[in-house]
């Protein structure tokens, strides 16, 4: 299978180097220092799962070099969809599916309305990695896993393909009966870590052990959950405490991309994550003072990086 992995980070690198590893045919979309390590000295993962060393892979930043492909996972960072959503129109031939793999619920629509509803996917990934250099990944925690669905929840042919080229690259797969549950169910998760983790500067064992950063991140998990039951998502009753348990399972020095971005000075998920929630609450009239906390506090950090970024292109 011809696949194009659009973004070669922390995503894009794990999941693109399984597939390269299980014999698939993968082209990296990538750039600045990450494509000339690519280029120079292919790609590293390290990872609990067996460490793999690819010393040279297909990758370019011309979309239009590679030409339609079967596949395209759109790795990138949720505030870039909407920009590599016109950009990787020449990866798309009639046959193609477009699957985005980054944080948020809004990545499915955005690629939607530049390529097609019928071309685009509704997935979602867990796994916590970096990028500790340019070409090399490290995978942190986090069991990797994918859910793929069509977004009207009917089954179909090409999520049975790749879920299958998934699952032989040594990837967990699911095929739930409701992809956007299960989007939500990530969103839920990783929104309310994100944001917390940001605004406390602290791991997720602390923020699980001291109770009052415990009662903020189920707070924050409570008003995603009823955001998404107002816009019709069925997330499960005990949603809440299951990702509570899951998150007590992870390393307890995990940190969040977001996280990470903000205590680092570059742009992060934040409009993505806590900002959506704010914007879908009160557009659906449900309260969310925590989610409209952090938002508040981390944009003025957001502003600055998004101009540092500016005032360097």
């Amino acid at each position: 299978m011809r696949i194009a992995v659009v973004g070669a980070g922390a995503i894009g690198g794990y999941f693109g180097g399984r597939l390269v590893e299980a014999g698939e045919d993968v082209v990296f979309l990538a750039r600045g220092k990450q494509l000339k390590a690519l280029r120079a000295t292919g790609l590293r993962v390290d990872s609990p799962n067996g460490n793999l060393v690819l010393s040279s892979v297909e990758a370019t930043d011309e979309p239009g070099a590679v030409g339609a492909v079967d596949v395209v996972l759109v790795c990138v960072k949720a505030w870039q969809v909407r920009e590599v959503a016109d950009a990787i129109r020449p990866l798309v031939g009639d046959a193609t599916v477009v699957v985005p793999l980054q944080n948020g619920v809004e990545a499915a629509g955005q690629l939607a309305a530049a390529v097609g509803e019928s071309r685009v996917l509704g997935g979602m990934c867990r796994i916590m990695s970096k990028i500790s250099a340019p070409g090399y990944v490290t995978h942190l925690g986090i069991e990797p896993f994918v859910a793929l669905g069509e977004l009207n929840n009917q089954p179909s042919e090409r999520v049975t393909r790749l879920a299958r080229v998934f699952e032989g690259a040594g990837v967990a797969v699911d095929t739930p009966a409701d992809i956007h549950v299960a989007v939500w169910g990530k969103f839920l998760f990783i929104a309310s870590f994100s944001g917390v983790g940001a605004v406390t500067r602290s791991p997720v064992g602390d923020l699980c052990s001291i109770p009052e950063t415990r009662a903020m991140l189920e707070g924050a998990m409570r008003e995603i959950h009823s955001v998404a039951h107002a816009r019709g998502i069925a997330l499960a009753a005990d949603a809440v405490q299951r990702t509570m348990t899951f998150m007590e399972g992870l390393p307890a020095d995990g940190t969040s991309s977001m996280q990470r971005d903000v205590l680092d000075g570059r742009p992060s998920e934040l409009e993505a994550h806590n900002g959506a929630v704010v914007r879908f609450g009160r557009s659906a009239q449900v309260a969310t003072p925590i989610h409209q906390f952090i938002y508040a506090t981390l944009l003025p950090m957001e502003t600055g990086a998004r101009r540092r970024l500016a005032d360097a292109a």
